[in-house]
């Protein structure tokens, strides 16, 4: 029942609906949408979007403990605490070492009566494979992965990006730049490209909107020169008008800036336009000179980021995203990737994310805190901590501290070759061992001998498990 009023650049703290006005809101932490959207007079508003249009009046629904914010942050505890932890590999050895020590010195002694051979026994069962070499395999490869720019916040997070099958990655800011782009620039006759955007943009810094900034900042990376704009009116969530270098130039929606010309319809420039862009008109002196069509374009690099996952052992890659299913589809389709979902809510993404152990231990990336829940409810879950939502860091098991997704695939043959080392040293270092045991056991290892045996075999795991400092044969290749 209560009103509030949300100013530009506010976090919604409660959920409600539009009172008065019009707000224009980024919706990309909740929902994964990358470019703002506009809300009319009655529509609801979840809390945790940002306010990026002019200040409006929002009347509260829910109280804060019932609100969309608060009900991320329960589905992140409740996911947190139904994930069974992890038997560590060590554990696993542990005990059954611990039985087959104690089976086989108590079977030497019983059978032949020596002490001294029991003694042996115990003395050569060196457990050190386990205790030292497998920690320091761990611990090494968190070292070698940290140097990529990669965290792994626990010794369990590592082995378990080791053996992770299936990948669930969120598109907007993971495999999109998370922000609207300039695409294209269609002009009408008489303007070139660099002009139409001149114009537009010049008019567009006198506006705090989100796509404003993005035509400012597309114009300024051409190297053009903008000029100041005069007698501005600007209309919450639909475009503004004003004069540039003494021309009458209107920006905004295709209906808004039709409305203003006598010359020309800007939704017939609206075709071959992709799914999921926006398109902003352009009139100039009462006639539509063009369009401006702006999209949360895929990362250069994501592809190739694909490829390498794969290369790494990942044998399905899952797109899911809170945006829409068309926009959503289309991304993935020019990916390959092998599974797309769209519309997601939070807690959708974590039934995704639980959908997907059918396949394999699951790895979710994500940077929103929409992404969070998904994220504590994974095998082990990746956040992008350079640039995204810091709730999804402290869910996440890894933080990529770079923003560089192609250092994601780095860590998980780090985190594989790690694992290998750390399994090689037990079955050696225990096999070693066994072998030591059953010569001690038959009477021909003494147990000073022993002792120097066991020595012999811890020094040579531990220095196998420091191998995993480094990168192998591959990352020495250029």
């Amino acid at each position: 029942g209560d009103r509030l009023l949300i100013r530009q650049g506010e976090v919604v703290p409660v959920d409600g609906t539009v009172a008065e006005g019009a707000a224009v809101l980024d919706l990309s932490a909740l929902t994964g949408e990358a470019i703002p959207v506009e809300r009319g007079q009655g529509a609801e508003v979840l809390s945790g979007a940002t306010s990026a249009g002019p200040a409006f009046d929002l009347d509260v629904v829910r109280p804060a403990a019932d609100s969309t914010y608060a009900r991320i942050v329960r589905l992140v505890e409740a996911a947190q605490h139904s994930k069974a932890p992890m038997a560590r590999l060590a554990d696993r050895y542990a005990i059954v070492f611990l039985v087959f020590t104690v089976v086989v010195a108590g079977g030497a002694w019983f059978l032949t009566g020596d002490r001294l051979r029991a003694l042996a026994v115990l003395v050569v069962a060196t457990p050190c494979p386990l205790i030292l070499a497998v920690p320091v395999a761990v611990i090494s490869g968190m070292s070698r992965i940290a140097r990529l720019g990669v965290l792994i916040k626990t010794g369990g997070a590592l082995e378990a990006l080791a053996r992770v099958a299936v990948a669930v990655i969120d598109k907007t800011g993971t495999l999109t730049h998370g922000r609207a782009t300039l695409l294209t620039v269609k002009a009408a006759p008489g303007f070139s490209a660099d002009e139409l955007l001149r114009l537009a943009a010049s008019l567009e810094q006198a506006s705090g909107h989100v796509v404003a900034a993005a035509l400012v900042d597309a114009a300024r990376s051409r190297g053009l020169v903008l000029s100041p704009p005069a007698s501005v009116r600007e209309t919450a969530g639909f475009g503004l008008e004003g004069e540039v270098d003494g021309r009458a130039v209107v920006v905004g929606g295709s209906s808004f800036v039709g409305e203003r010309s006598l010359q020309g319809d800007p939704r017939a420039w609206r075709t071959g336009s992709p799914e999921g862009a926006v398109v902003v008109a352009v009139a100039v002196d009462g006639a539509v000179a063009g369009i401006l069509v702006l999209a949360d374009e895929i990362r250069a690099d994501a592809p190739g980021v694909l490829r390498r996952l794969r290369e790494a052992g990942i044998r399905r890659i899952v797109l899911a995203s809170g945006d829409r299913l068309d926009v959503a589809t289309a991304v993935g389709a020019k990916l390959g990737v092998d599974g797309i979902l769209g519309e997601l809510t939070p807690d959708a993404k974590v039934a995704a994310v639980i959908a997907e152990r059918s396949h394999g231990p699951v790895m979710m990336v994500g940077d929103g805190v929409n992404d969070a829940p998904a994220l504590a409810a994974a095998s082990v879950g990746v956040a992008l901590g350079a640039r995204g939502a810091a709730a999804s860091s402290e869910a996440a098991d890894v933080v990529l501290l770079v923003d560089e997704l192609g250092k994601l695939a780095e860590a998980i043959e780090a985190a594989r070759r790690a694992y290998r080392i750390a399994l090689q040293s037990v079955v050696v270092g225990l096999g070693l061992s066994v072998l030591a045991m059953g010569i001690a056991a038959l009477g021909y290892l003494p147990p000073l001998a022993g002792a120097l045996t066991q020595e012999v075999i811890d020094v040579a795991v531990i220095l196998n498990a420091l191998r995993a400092l480094t990168g192998g044969r591959r990352a020495r290749q250029p």
